[in-house]
């Protein structure tokens, strides 16, 4: 509920601190005295449109605080602060704080969180409902009506979202097993092909890589084979450098004895030998090894444009073949498995709708017994409301197929009659604006919602009557009140004698400066302010006498 308005440099307010508590709380004063400034500033913590001319003249900014507080707080407020990453911690109290610029401009916290006025907006409807001459759309709105019908009748709403859900569910898995079924049929002939020419060429993850490197192997042998050739002219025959290094070995040894030197030089000279006999084999050794086969090489080469070629054509990598291979296998299983597996799912479908349909007609049954219950109970608040003329009825209507959902089957709007013989229609097409918020308020009593918004206003819904209405109304305020929280502003003594809280606004000049004040009245205070509402602009001891009773009477 709110309990706390801090309001800054709003139009006539200068600085204004209200403390609210639970029950009825009553706004009084003379006409013009500002009680639309205090809903025009508790609307801008609530998302309404920045409007400059409320920044108070001469000042350079205004502000508005709001402080929510719960024992829980709702799910839906939870939610909403949830998705914008606001933290609030168990317990604690929601300050909503908004701030708007003479030249333009505004802010937004949320516990001094940085927040968006549609974050504000969406909070709203969970913290304050608001019921005046021109600002009924909570009601008025038949998008709310089902949701109101839905928490009277007690219908298994939450059943019904779950039927709804699984239907839906079981519909998408029909139309996407369907379609696959009809793609591969339209493909067959072409993956048949596809297939035959992949499973001829019958690629293996990481072929291409080895094929890569075997070709690269082969290629370097191609290229030093020349070279080698060369080589082997060199060292092979009579008058290769290995022949003549033997011969000169052969002819030294014979004379080696005869001088130490030469001794020594035909140890160097066995040691060369030694050394390119060793060259020779390694020559030979390294033709082995880089030998190559052309054929070898020429398959080597064919195999990889085959594989790159069939990669190229379906729009892969070489080694995502054989899973491609795989996957039109089994698109081709699915052509000869589908119907089967259709006859399944569409059985399933079948039974999910029948399901819903009888989650929506139990709904529907539910809607239709609650509907003339609540008929009933709005008719029997309408004459005290000096509304007995009217009648009202709550339409339910079913949709067409098209149209149902997580809701069910229904449509439902809340119509009226105010003239006898004249035709229903909608709230805010028949009723004016007096009979509008005495039309809510017959709802609000018959409904007696609960898990709505944390705070109910009604402004001046008593405009226009007095006696035995005013006093019919401040009774069924009273007891709306009486669980909750509800503040109405009003002309009413009759109504004001009700409040457990009255606050009296009033306004002040001095000299070419107005403000506008609001005092929390004590006993006393209260009986002179309803005395005044009594009398006029003389309060008569009369007018105080009356007071007292009315405020003995509740």
């Amino acid at each position: 509920m709110l309990t706390r308005l801090s309001i800054r440099n709003v139009v006539l307010i200068e600085a204004l601190d209200l403390e609210f508590a639970r029950g009825l709380g009553v706004l009084t004063g003379e006409t013009g005295a500002g009680k639309s400034i205090l809903l025009d500033a508790l609307g801008l913590v609530l998302g309404d449109r920045a409007d400059t001319a409320l920044v108070r003249a001469g000042e350079d900014k205004a502000s508005v605080a709001a402080t929510f507080e719960f024992a829980t707080l709702p799910s839906a407020i939870a939610a909403a602060l949830e998705d914008a990453d606001i933290a609030i911690e168990p317990g604690e109290p929601l300050l909503i704080r908004r701030q708007i610029k003479a030249d333009g401009g505004s802010k937004a916290f949320i516990n001094d969180q940085p927040a968006s006025v549609a974050l504000l907006r969406e909070l709203a409807p969970a913290l304050v409902e608001l019921h005046g001459q021109h600002d009924d759309r909570g009601l008025v709105n038949p998008r709310g009506h089902r949701a109101l019908l839905d928490r009277y009748a007690g219908t298994d709403v939450a059943g019904l979202e779950r039927a709804w859900a699984e239907w839906a569910r079981a519909e998408a898995q029909l139309a996407e097993a369907r379609g696959s079924v009809e793609q591969a049929k339209a493909d067959q002939d072409l993956l048949i092909a596809h297939l035959a020419e992949l499973t001829a060429l019958d690629p293996v993850a990481g072929e291409e890589e080895r094929l890569a490197l075997a070709r690269a192997d082969m290629q370097k042998g191609e290229r030093l084979a020349g070279d080698l050739e060369e080589l082997r002219h060199v060292w092979d025959g009579s008058d290769s450098p290995l022949a003549a290094l033997r011969l000169a070995a052969r002819r030294l040894d014979r004379i080696a004895g005869q001088h130490p030197l030469l001794a020594e030089a035909l140890a160097a000279l066995d040691r060369a030998v030694i050394e390119a006999g060793e060259a020779e084999d390694k020559l030979a050794m390294a033709a082995e090894a880089l030998a190559h086969d052309p054929i070898a090489l020429e398959r080597a080469e064919t195999r990889l444009f085959d594989l790159r070629a069939a990669a190229r054509k379906h729009r892969c990598e070489v080694d995502d073949l054989p899973e491609l291979m795989r996957t039109m296998r089994a698109r081709l299983d699915a052509i000869e498995g589908g119907e089967a597996q259709l006859d399944a799912l569409e059985a399933a479908a079948k039974e999910a709708r029948s399901a819903y349909v009888a989650a929506a007609e139990a709904a529907h049954r539910a809607r239709t017994a609650a509907a003339g219950r609540l008929d009933a109970a709005v008719a029997a608040e309408l004459a005290p409301l000096r509304l007995d003329a009217a009648r009202f009825r709550t339409q339910v209507a079913k949709l067409p197929e098209e149209r149902w959902g997580a809701h069910g089957m229904d449509a439902v709007e809340f119509l009226i009659s105010t003239n006898p013989g004249a035709d229903f229609a909608p709230l805010a097409k028949i009723a004016s604006g007096g009979e509008l918020s005495r039309f809510i308020l017959a709802l609000k009593v018959a409904l007696a919602e609960k898990g709505g918004a944390a705070t109910i206003i009604f402004d001046e819904i008593d405009r226009g009557v007095g006696g035995a209405v005013a006093s019919a109304i401040g009774e069924r305020l009273a007891r709306l009140a009486s669980d909750g929280q509800l503040l109405a502003v009003t002309h009413s003594p009759q109504v004001a004698a009700r409040g457990g809280q009255h606050y009296l606004i009033a306004k002040a000049s001095s000299g070419t400066v107005t403000k506008t004040s609001v005092v929390l009245l004590d006993a006393a205070g209260r009986q002179e302010e309803i005395a005044r509402m009594l009398s006029g602009a003389e309060v008569t001891p009369e007018a105080r006498a009356q007071a007292d009773r009315l405020l003995e009477g509740v």
